[in-house]
Formats: C-alpha cells, sequence, structure tokens
C-alpha cells in the first residue's frame, strides 16, 4: 500500500535533503547520511501521528507548554516505537540556550520523561553507552547531530542564536574529543529543520554579536568560498538586510555550517537541512509563526551494536 505524506515545503535553492518517513501514523524527518551510519538511528520529529490536541495537535514532545502530561507521555512512547526503544532508554536535555554539556549514560534512561533529571541548564548531551536515546527539543532553534564512528560515540545539541553565536557546534566536538578520544576529522554532522533565513528577522543587536562570531574564525571568508566553490550551500553570507532599517536575515543554518567546518569537520561528513520550522508551520511547531502557542519537536539520536564493532 502507497503510504501519502504531507507536501512539504523545501529550501528552493537547494537539491532535497531530508526524508520523510511514516512508520503506523508517526511520520518523522531524516537523514541520508546519518541513516548511512551502521549502527546509528536518528529521528527529527513532526506533527503527525501524536495524541495531542489543539494547539499541541499533535505529536507535542513538551511537558511545559501546557499540555496534558498523559498525552505527552503517550506521544514519547510512540516515539519510542518507532526508534524501536523504551521510553526507560531516553534521556532528555533541559535546555536553558547555554552552550553546557553532558555526559550522560545507561542510569540517566528515563530522564526528562518518566522521572526528574536532576540537572539543569543542559543544551548538549554526549555518549558511548550503546542503547541510549539522547533527545534534544526544538520549535525554530537548531539541532546538532553528531556521530563518531571510530570510537562509538554520539552527541545532540539544542543551538539557538545564543548558542550559535557561542559555538555550541565547536564546543560539543570539543567535548567529544574530551570524552572519547574523537578526532574531528572523523566526525559526521547534521544541521536539522530550523527556522530559515528568510523566516528569521534579527535586530541590530544580534546581529554585531554574529559578525563579530564570524570575524573570529580564522580563515571564515575561505571557508565560506569553499561551501560555493563545492556547491556545498548556497548561500555566503549569514546576515543580508530586513525588510526595515536596523533588521537583518539570519541564516543560523549556514552559521552552524561555517562553525562546524572551522572545528575540522570534513565538509563531505556535514549535511545541513532544506526544511524550515516556520515555513511547514502546519507540519512543524513554530515558535514564530504560532507567537508561542504551539509544542515542542524533538531530535532523537541513539546508537546500536553493529555486528558488535562500530567500525564495521
Amino acid at each position: 500500500m502507497e503510504v501519502f505524506m504531507e507536501q512539504i515545503i523545501r529550501a528552493a535553492d537547494r537539491e532535497p535533503v531530508m526524508r520523510q518517513q511514516k512508520t503506523g501514523e508517526v511520520e518523522y524527518l531524516t537523514f541520508p547520511l546519518l541513516s548511512a551510519q551502521p549502527g546509528i538511528i536518528h529521528a527529527f520529529s513532526t506533527r503527525r501521528g501524536g495524541a495531542s490536541q489543539g494547539i499541541y495537535a499533535s505529536m507535542n514532545l513538551s511537558f511545559t507548554r501546557g499540555d496534558e502530561p498523559q498525552r505527552v507521555q503517550e506521544n514519547f512512547r510512540r516515539m519510542a516505537a518507532v526508534l524501536c526503544t523504551d521510553v526507560n532508554h531516553m534521556v532528555c536535555t533541559f535546555q536553558t540556550h547555554t552552550t553546557n554539556i553532558r555526559r550522560v549514560c545507561h542510569g540517566d534512561g528515563g530522564k526528562g520523561i518518566v522521572c526528574e533529571r536532576g540537572y539543569t541548564d543542559v543544551d548538549g548531551l554526549v555518549t558511548d553507552d550503546k542503547e541510549l536515546c539522547l533527545v534534544c527539543f526544538f520549535a525554530d532553534c537548531v539541532p546538532l547531530y553528531f556521530v563518531d564512528p571510530k570510537h562509538g560515540a554520539i552527541g545532540l545539541a539544542h543551538s539557538g542564536w545564543r548558542g550559535t553565536v557561542a559555538g555550541m557546534g565547536r564546543r560539543m566536538a570539543e567535548r567529544m574529543e574530551q570524552e572519547f578520544g574523537t578526532r574531528v576529522q572523523d566526525l559526521v554532522a547534521a544541521v536539522g529543520p530550523s527556522i530559515c533565513q528568510d523566516c528569521y528577522e534579527v535586530s541590530e543587536e544580534v546581529a554585531e554579536q554574529f559578525r563579530q562570531m564570524e570575524a573570529s574564525i580564522s580563515g571564515s571568508r575561505e571557508l565560506l568560498q569553499e561551501l560555493t566553490a563545492q556547491k556545498a550551500y548556497p548561500h555566503r553570507q549569514i546576515l543580508k538586510p530586513g525588510k526595515e532599517a536596523g533588521k537583518y536575515q539570519l541564516d543560523l543554518w549556514l552559521a552552524n555550517l561555517l562553525i562546524l567546518r572551522a572545528a575540522g569537520i570534513p565538509l563531505a561528513q556535514i549535511q545541513v537541512t532544506d526544511v524550515c520550522t516556520c515555513c511547514n508551520r502546519d507540519y512543524l511547531f513554530s515558535h514564530r509563526a504560532s507567537q508561542g502557542k504551539r509544542g515542542n519537536l524533538a531530535a532523537f539520536l541513539m546508537m546500536r551494536d553493529y555486528d558488535g564493532n562500530m567500525d564495521a
């Protein structure tokens, strides 16, 4: 039987990147680059296939926005089933727009879903624990996925504009090196669905912070030229003029791609989304499009043994 899924709006100047998937009634998005990594299971949720109602319809994964807790629990159970895991093997961030990163292990399973987290101010998670599913939450901010296939380690992070300008992508790579001996040139990374440049207007104050960030990256101009030369990304400007004076359109996708590339991750090992949360407000939760009346999406990332060896 043919499976029908909603037509999504994709970036007009990009080749299709993310794949729409459906298991039962649950629809989700995946990256081909991550799916190709042995033992890696991942997903980015959509609004389809959950139990929530009203402004939370239907796959809301937040307990903090006013939805009925039992419906959120059911939504997590459905996502766990899609990933062939259990909510007791999931562990969640406690996001406050920091660049704080926590190493988690088997004993953290269920935190943020079936039990208290016991920590706050954590926007990134790393682990080398097989079967532990990392979970981060989104509604316009940027999901960052990291896989180290050599050492059998993964990382997942939430990076809004504050996290991006503070270099969350670089900090995740550094933390994985510290914890697992990860070599940055071995990392495979992805920049997930979030708000696109055309939808994201920011103030002069925010724009200036991104100018300073770009200036602080050694060789940033050459790196941006490399993206164009290799047709890896169509834009070379993180900021472009907005619709009125003192306003700018911010490209968080490009900013994070630049940070990951500057950290030393090879361009061929980075995949960038082509799906904007704000453009697809009926399919994905968007804080800006809904003026805050919404639920949360989630990114999921986990490992399983591949023939007992992540290097296989």
